[in-house]
Formats: structure tokens, sequence, C-alpha cells
């Protein structure tokens, strides 16, 4: 990893959270958001040092995301950020949509909670900022990326299922098919992508489940062959 990575650096360490964690955090936001891209070597002792953090607690996040499956470790050669094949990365869109698509069932069939409504409100207020004064800026894109987080993080926990969520963890956990990944950031796809997280929480919002399932699976397929089309070879 020879560019800087000054967004790294570490605040204070909390009473309760060990410096691996911070550093696995850290550097896990960075590769699911596209900033360390598939096949950048992340060397130990160039990110200790820009973390200002010993190599020990390094070493640790290092070997936590390559067991999570964000990086490969190969003998002297170290740590690199994963690469994933265009079938690899289908088949987590593909688990994407049926597991998301369940949590929007179920969220439809619970009772509506203040914090999860909120937490959906908020976000489509966002993306509705967006849309409206869409001019393409790194600062915009910002916004939409959290905005798309929050929605889908708001159908999660609206399902209020943990096995569910545990088991949708591992299909984000890929920089592809994560919800940090905005695959295409111009003004029809944004304003499409964005009207379908209305259409979504319309239908989870009314009870309709099976109509919200439908929905999330076809938007997330839709993100699936954008995804795979931008790609080389394709």
């Amino acid at each position: 990893m020879d560019k800087p990575v000054e967004s790294f650096v570490l605040s204070k360490p909390g009473k309760a959270v060990p410096r691996s964690l911070q550093v696995a955090d850290r550097l896990r936001e960075s590769i699911l958001s596209g900033e360390i891209p598939p096949g950048e070597r992340v060397n130990e002792v160039q990110l200790s040092q820009r973390l200002g953090v010993s190599r020990t607690p390094t070493r640790a996040a290092l070997h936590a995301l390559a067991a999570e499956g964000l990086l490969d470790y190969e003998t002297n050669r170290g740590f690199t950020v994963r690469e994933y094949s265009p079938q690899s990365i289908a088949e987590g869109y593909e688990i994407r949509a049926v597991l998301e698509g369940l949590a929007c069932r179920l969220a439809a069939t619970r009772p509506p909670d203040a914090g999860v409504t909120a937490l959906f409100e908020d976000a489509l207020a966002l993306g509705d900022e967006v849309v409206a004064g869409f001019d393409g800026t790194t600062a915009q894109m910002e916004a939409y990326r959290q905005s798309n987080v929050l929605f889908h993080t708001a159908v999660i926990k609206a399902a209020d299922n943990q096995m569910l969520e545990d088991t949708l963890r591992l299909a984000l956990a890929r920089p592809a098919t994560s919800l940090r990944n905005i695959v295409s950031f111009s003004e029809h796809p944004v304003r499409r992508r964005h009207d379908d997280h209305h259409r979504i929480y319309d239908a989870i919002r009314s009870g309709d489940g099976w109509r919200a399932e439908l929905l999330m699976r076809e938007h997330v397929t839709s993100v699936k062959y954008s995804e795979l089309e931008r790609r080389p070879g394709r």
C-alpha cells in the first residue's frame, strides 16, 4: 500500500476499544469503500507508521481482516486486498437480493419502530437532497453513499432477525457487494435507485411484504448487472 492513507489517522484509544479493533475498523472501511482497490498490497510497517500504532495491533488487525476474507496473505509477500472473480461477485449480489428481499418482507410484518422509522426517513431525506441538486461532486457522492448505507441498514434493523443479519453480513463483506460501493454515480442511475428506495419503503410501511421483497430483489439485481458490466472483459 504505497499511497498515503492520512484518512486512517486514529483517534485517541477508547477504554473499551482495543487498538487492533480500531485499526481493523479503519482498514475495513477503506477496503469496502474502494479507497484501497483489489490487488493493492498493504504494508504492515508503513500502515503502523501512518496510524501511529505499534506493529502488534496492526498485525492482529491484518490477520483479522484476512480471516474475514478481505485480505490475502502470502509468505514473503505479505497482505494484499483480495480480488474477487465476476462469478464470485455475481453470487454475492444474488445472495444479497434474496436475503435483503426477505428482510423487506419481514420488516413489513413488524410493528413500526420509532428509531428504525427515523433511520429510513434520514436516509431518504439525504438521498432527496442529492437528487434534487445533482451535480456529481465528491461531496454529493459521499452523501449518497451515506444515504445508501443508512437505507439498507434500516431494512436490516426493521427485519429484526439476528440470524438473517448475521448471514447477510457475509455477503456484504466484499468490496464489490458492500453497501459502501457506489456502482455508478451519474444522475440517471442515482435517481432510479433512490426512487427504488422510496418504493421499497412505501411497501414496507403499508405492510405489503411480498411487494417490498420483489422490489428489493429487483433493486439489488439491477446493481449486480451494473457492477458486472463495468468490469474489464465484460
